[in-house]
């Protein structure tokens, strides 16, 4: 009997050890129980159950043999973010991987579905939102049928303009902006009708957005002065260096007299959502997403020694994300600095995207935060996205060096198709962070700038080096919204950089500031080299001020305004200009101080389809020369294919050899990989024409 005793205990703990071992795989479901057993026949139903096992079996030594959770397929709906800490982390042989079953491709939602809509005439629907009349849920994003539908506003397309602003400020402070002011906003008469009917429901729900320069304010009108066609607006006070003004547009939005037209929607605090249908929806097949939260996932480490480490993402989705608007609104912040992320990351070590997907979001996609390092987002398609892509850094500068985010890989993406809510915020942006590398990727359909790299202005210490932004396709970006943009733009010093192999065109701003390259105040140590701009509304190139730049072996053609542009003149060289083609058909050759600031410019090829008599900002050629600039260059035709086509490839490399450019291949600019991804990457051929249509307008011409 003692025997049998004994055999019989081994079995069971054997058994034991077996279920333990076999919970190194854990299943989810949407279908599941978080009570069940995590296997594939007794699933658990959310990813934060999981993790909580997985944490366990941790503790208890019982995961050490490449631990996975599979996510089977189907919707995933969120009312609170997933959460990773350091107990949940992987080994580096042996990273914790969570990762779609085979075939499937899950979606986790941070939102509910509406309900079947209700017709209430043939240009309007409705549908009944319990939760917004009896637990005081409001959302600001809708997502109708796969795409964001537009919060009712006007004007419906373009911009009012504001005619004047005064300011009173109430508490001044110390800083460099008053702490609290009130803005009176004299409008236009077209503008100031929406208000004349406000209700006052409409004065604490309304959003306008004002575009000024390179920024946007969102503030709620406080009051209306029909007398003097004025709101009030409140908060602090305006920047001296971006102010709003005579030159500000706006549009408001959220409140229901706007709603007239297809695709836009208005939520009443009674709970029911009116939508106006586009032309080919129908209520049968309709389907209309709400988010609950902004955030999918929150990875929080304890601190830069016990980080979260070692977890892979595999084939997942994250779809419909979303952002409220505090009651005081939105101040000015460039770049949308201030905004969070629906993806977030603190002391993160080794943490990867592979082949996953962010949309319909209220704010940015990725934050890589603070103390971060070794992290990777690949082969992602990140879009529809109510600010930017990828933020990298913290904008705060920390003075412990584990606490500066580095060495994040930012390759083969596709980022489009953003600012919906944050016209100003930016493809992929790095605040102060260091050895970061940003590389084919596709950028474009953006309100600023494509990729930004920098967070100080000025010659101050700055950790932000050697960064490489490489083989990125950055285009179609401004639509003539914002100013003060770039393609690839920079800021301080950032030693080592590198922008290379980069294909950068279709840069539009409102007023001054559609660049390609752009190294803004303070930008130092950065080679610029192999890259292709053209299309681009100021300059191919500009440099506000800096020092020890690099900008070489580089084509710029077809550039609007001019080719290539300086502003702020100083005692040391700000940068040398070699081995460059320039060519052009509009616009000047310089402009600003480009022929007055310190710079060795020499072996470029300049080409003006209009004339061989390039004048150097009133000088010949000769006279340029005379001056010590551009002694070995050439005024000759580089010989491209068919540049009119955008075709730079060469038809023979007679001129390039005699100032020492080196070809390089531009279509290796943007993603990689299957010809189903490189189709995705692709930009809407309708989305291209209507830009050209908006460049056109604005420059007063017919052909673009």
């Amino acid at each position: 009997m003692k025997n049998k005793a004994a055999l019989f205990l081994a079995v069971i703990i054997l058994l034991n050890c077996l279920q333990h071992t076999s919970g190194q795989i854990i299943y989810i479901s949407p279908d599941g129980n978080d009570s069940g057993s995590g296997t594939l026949e007794n699933p658990l139903s959310s990813l934060n159950a999981a993790l909580e096992r997985m944490k366990v079996l941790k503790k208890d030594g019982l995961n050490e043999d490449n631990p996975r959770i599979i996510v089977l397929d189907g919707n995933y709906f969120l009312t609170e973010p997933i959460v990773l800490t350091e107990e949940h982390g992987g080994t580096a042989d042996k990273p914790l991987v969570i990762k779609a079953d085979a075939g499937a491709r899950p979606v986790f939602m941070a939102g509910m579905k509406t309900g079947r809509f209700e017709k209430i005439n043939d240009r309007l629907w409705r549908v009944f939102i319990p939760r917004v009349a009896w637990q005081d849920l409001y959302f600001e994003q809708l997502y109708v049928n796969g795409r964001r539908a537009v919060r009712a506003r006007t004007p419906n397309e373009g911009f009012y303009t504001v005619r004047d602003v005064e300011e009173t400020v109430f508490e001044k402070g110390e800083g460099r902006y008053p702490e609290y002011a009130v803005q009176k906003i004299q409008l236009g008469s077209e503008g100031a009708e929406c208000f004349e009917s406000f209700t006052d429901q409409d004065f604490r729900d309304a959003i306008v957005t004002f575009y000024h320069k390179w920024d946007n304010t969102r503030k709620r009108a406080e009051h209306y002065s029909s007398s003097e066609s004025a709101i009030y607006i409140s908060g602090e006070g305006m920047k001296p260096w971006n102010s709003l003004d005579s030159k500000t547009r706006y549009r408001v939005e959220n409140y229901k007299a706007a709603l007239d037209s297809p695709g836009e929607w208005y939520l009443e605090k009674s709970g029911y959502l009116y939508y106006v249908p586009l032309p080919d929806e129908s209520i049968e097949t309709t389907e209309a997403y709400a988010p609950l939260t902004e955030e999918f996932l929150i990875v929080r480490g304890a601190s830069s020694e016990r980080p979260v480490s070692n977890v892979r993402f595999e084939n997942i989705s994250f779809r419909v994300s979303g952002y409220r608007t505090p009651r005081t609104g939105n101040e000015p912040s460039q770049a949308a600095a201030a905004i969070d992320a629906a993806i977030r990351l603190d002391y993160a070590r080794n943490i990867s995207f592979i082949d996953c997907e962010v949309a319909h979001t209220g704010t940015y996609a990725f934050w890589f935060r603070r103390g971060c390092a070794g992290c990777t987002v690949n082969h992602c398609y990140i879009h529809d996205l109510g600010a930017g892509g990828i933020k990298i850094g913290e904008t705060i500068l920390r003075e412990d060096p584990s606490e500066i985010t580095n060495n994040i890989t930012i390759d083969n993406n596709i980022i489009t198709d953003a600012g919906h809510v944050f016209p100003c915020a930016v493809g992929i942006i790095i605040f102060h962070a260091s050895d970061n590398n940003l590389t084919h990727n596709e950028i474009s359909n953006l309100r600023y700038s494509g990729i930004s790299a920098g967070w100080i202005w000025g010659y101050a210490h700055s950790p932000s080096k050697r960064n490489i932004i490489r083989y990125n396709h950055i285009h179609h970006l401004g639509w003539g919204e914002l100013c003060d943009m770039g393609g690839v733009y920079t800021l301080g010093a950032s030693e080592g950089t590198c922008v290379s192999d980069n294909l950068i065109h279709h840069v539009y701003s409102f007023d001054y500031g559609g660049w390609g390259l752009y190294t803004d105040e303070g930008s130092y140590g950065i080679t610029m080299e192999n890259n292709l701009v053209y299309a681009c509304k100021s300059s191919g190139f500009h440099q506000h001020y800096g020092r020890e730049n690099v900008i070489r072996n580089n084509i710029f053609a077809l550039n609007i305004r001019s080719q290539l542009q300086a502003t702020r003149i100083e005692d040391h060289r700000s940068l040398s200009f070699t081995n460059n083609i320039v060519y052009f058909d509009r616009g000047s050759l310089l402009s600003s101080n480009w022929h007055r600031f310190s710079l060795l410019s020499d072996y470029n090829c300049y080409w003006d389809i209009r004339t061989k008599d390039i004048y150097f900002a009133g000088m010949t050629f000769r006279e340029w020369k005379s001056e010590g600039k551009d002694v070995h260059s050439l005024i000759a035709d580089p010989l491209f294919m068919d540049p009119a086509k955008f075709d730079f490839r060469f038809r023979k490399l007679t001129v390039a050899r005699r100032i020492k450019f080196t070809p390089f291949d531009y279509t290796l600019a943007g993603v990689y990989g299957t010809d189903e991804w490189r189709k995705l990457a692709e930009t809407d051929t309708d989305l291209t024409e209507k830009f050209d249509i908006i460049v056109n307008r604005m420059e007063g011409r017919s052909g673009y």
